[in-house]
């Protein structure tokens, strides 16, 4: 990882008032407080609505986590923002290097590129089982660049300390723990140097040894890389300590956003019944499905 040095001499060279400026292009990041804007978006699969006018703003350099129950559109959210999935309704806003532009307009050539700009932790890893350490950090380098291997053995080498691995290097999947295989993705997924970052159930499946080392990761490295990370979690007390804004989508809109303390102490049921862990309240137990008596008729009434 690129020392402190680096990144004081990267905040020098912006300087407008400094005359010996290093990396002028660093003064094209545009100056906006967000970095993605939803705005009335909907989105659904074919008649049922997953989201539903969902107007959010991502703030730049922060940590946003995405809560809510299963089901209530916050992996969904994260596909739209990659381009996996079109909006039937509204825009989606990137304030990136190159602009702003709507990620819901964008041909396959400028999503492409502005996927450049993007890096993803999938749930449990995705690491490529016949791969090593190495060569699956190395993936997207090698996919998407023309450095040269002696460039990029050093960016992995840099990637994988960051996340406490450079030892592991040449260890297959197979040999290392959930915990090692999620920060391995994180390597992975900083790869391109990202300046989005997202992370789908980073949590999942780790102990908590394991769980506080990764949350500790995601809140170090946005810090120190000057990311914008957006966090899909269920786990409360570790997303809640380490987000600076928290998002809770219910029933395909957003029920509270704001802080986590704010979040944590809103009144409305929808919170109060995830937060809480209640398994009666506003958040829909069944399907939505036909009614009972017509599927089950005269049983549905109590008769045999």
């Amino acid at each position: 990882m690129p020392n402190a040095a680096f990144y004081a001499a990267a905040k020098l060279a912006s300087d407008p008032n400094n005359p010996n400026q290093l990396c002028p292009q660093l003064l094209m990041i545009p100056s906006s407080e967000s970095l993605v804007e939803f705005r009335n978006l909907t989105f659904g699969y074919g008649e049922r609505a997953v989201l539903n006018d969902i107007s959010l703003t991502l703030p730049r350099g922060k940590v946003t986590a995405l809560m809510g129950a299963s089901g209530g559109g916050k992996t969904t959210l994260m596909r739209l923002m990659g381009g996996q999935y079109r909006a039937q309704k509204g825009e989606l806003l990137l304030h990136g290097k190159s602009g702003t532009q709507d990620i819901t307009k964008m041909d396959q050539a400028a999503l492409y590129q502005a996927r450049r700009g993007m890096g993803m932790l999938f749930q449990f890893g995705a690491l490529f089982t016949d791969l090593s350490v190495f060569d699956n950090v190395a993936f997207p380098l090698r996919e998407h660049t023309d450095l040269p291997e002696a460039l990029i053995r050093d960016i992995v080498l840099m990637k994988l300390h960051a996340v406490g691995l450079r030892g592991a290097r040449d260890l297959m999947p197979a040999e290392v723990s959930g915990g090692m295989s999620r920060r391995i993705a994180m390597a992975r997924a900083m790869a391109l140097d990202p300046e989005l970052l997202m992370y789908d159930e980073p949590f999942s499946g780790l102990d908590p040894i394991s769980l506080g080392t990764v949350a500790q990761l995601i809140r170090q490295l946005n810090d120190t890389l000057g990311l914008t990370s957006v966090v899909v979690s269920h786990e409360l007390e570790q997303t809640f300590a380490m987000a600076d804004y928290v998002v809770l989508l219910a029933n395909g809109q957003i029920a509270a956003q704001g802080t986590p303390d704010e979040v944590r102490h809103s009144t409305d049921p929808r919170v109060v019944q995830y937060v809480l862990a209640q398994a009666d309240g506003p958040v829909r137990f069944h399907y939505p499905g036909p009614d009972a008596e017509q599927d089950f008729g005269a049983m549905a009434g109590g008769r045999a």
